[in-house]
């Protein structure tokens, strides 16, 4: 059997949870434990506000947590800092008493023991809401421990940019593993975070259907219930669980997700690391952030806004391997390229935003010959792609 990427939900896939109970006693729980910082009156709204606006965001240079802080705190008329003690406090302490509201599904467990003894790589796809140890504690009631399981990646609002009403999520995922090739699958239980994003993203998924639920938008979709899903998998074909990333809501999560991705990525990277090259042809990070920035500002941009404002325009060819020796990027600083990609992406995103008829409109390019603003966005996406899967070679070469 060949190597999937799982991508497995966690509220009612692997574990049983009932949000409508679990989230007043959740948010009760944090009002009681800042207490004697914050008026309990405050702390309600304030939560509510920081929620909906990671719920909202589209912004890929912004972490979620970042989104939240920006609400939370100014609501409370006090800063992280001052709360961060008994904020961790809680979550070491009385947010693992929460776990009585939630049950394990013995069908989950299974599901994981076997794809980790299959060899597949296992993401656990939550939407991100809550800080990396609350989503742990939550593993541990499901029975699926996170220092017993080595998951590939779960997602948590430190490390991610977009929940699931945004349909980067799902990419941003896919960049964070360095876009494996292996057939992929989203399984999840809820038709508005995880059937319809995902379909929207070109991703395959599954649909975790209690016996008595209907849809009409799950029509064609892979269904049943979690016990099902293995024996699905195992008749499932490589080829049918292809991501296919040529919708315009596919192609604009993906260009949304790669700046955020490659921030995530790199977050951690040394003073030192910034200028390793893996081998002596092979460019550093630096060199590879600097090429983006430039092909974005250079390439992409005026591309997309010669074919918007003309018709049918000729787009000349562009070499540019060669600018990495032409404007010295090796002596470029790359936090500032990572900046300025950020940036222009987020610049480049506007001028596709909001776009319906224009994806048609036609160009003549020098080397792929007649083509449309919709390929040319796809020829993006995969160029993302080609880099990010270098970035995380990279990144695992050691310095």
């Amino acid at each position: 059997m060949p190597t999937f990427t799982l991508l497995l939900d966690l509220d009612d896939t692997l574990l049983e949870t009932n949000m409508d109970v679990f989230i007043p006693a959740y948010f009760k729980a944090l009002s009681g434990a800042l207490a004697d910082k914050v008026a309990p009156e405050l702390m309600i709204p304030a939560l509510t506000g920081g929620t909906r606006a990671m719920m909202a965001n589209t912004d890929p240079a912004l972490t979620l947590q970042e989104v939240f802080d920006s609400v939370f705190f100014p609501m409370l008329g006090l800063d992280r800092l001052t709360l961060q003690t008994a904020i961790d406090r809680f979550y070491d302490e009385i947010f693992p008493s929460l776990g009585v509201l939630t049950k394990p599904i013995p069908e989950a467990i299974r599901l994981v023991d076997w794809a980790f003894a299959q060899g597949h790589r296992v993401v656990i796809a939550t939407n991100p809401f809550f800080p990396l140890k609350a989503i742990q504690h939550r593993l541990r009631w499901a029975g699926l421990a996170p220092e017993k399981y080595p998951f590939a990646l779960v997602t948590s609002y430190e490390t991610f940019h977009f929940t699931k009403e945004t349909v980067a999520y799902y990419p941003e995922m896919l960049a964070q593993l360095g876009w494996p090739e292996d057939p992929l699958v989203m399984v999840g239980d809820d038709i508005d975070r995880e059937v319809k994003p995902t379909q929207a993203a070109g991703f395959p998924v599954f649909w975790v259907r209690k016996s008595s639920e209907v849809s009409a938008e799950a029509v064609g979709v892979a269904q049943g219930p979690l016990e099902s899903f293995r024996g699905w998998l195992e008749k499932a074909t490589p080829a049918s669980l292809k991501i296919s990333i040529q919708a315009p809501p596919a192609l604009l999560a993906n260009l949304r997700s790669t700046p955020a991705a490659i921030a995530t990525l790199v977050a951690s990277v040394p003073p030192d690391g910034w200028k390793h090259q893996p081998a002596p042809a092979e460019w550093s990070l630096t060199e590879v952030l600097c090429h983006l920035r430039d092909v974005e500002l250079d390439v992409n941009q005026p591309r997309i806004r010669k074919l918007l404002a003309e018709e049918n325009p000729f787009l000349a060819g562009e070499v540019t391997d060669q600018w990495v020796e032409e404007r010295g990027y090796a002596a470029q600083d790359g936090l500032q390229a990572l900046a300025a990609f950020v940036s222009a992406r987020k610049e480049t995103l506007s001028l596709l935003d909001g776009l319906q008829a224009e994806w048609s409109r036609k160009a003549r390019h020098a080397i792929f010959g007649p083509t449309t603003l919709r390929e040319l966005i796809g020829f993006v996406a995969g160029h993302d792609r080609v880099h990010i899967q270098q970035i995380w070679k990279t990144l695992r070469s050691g310095w």
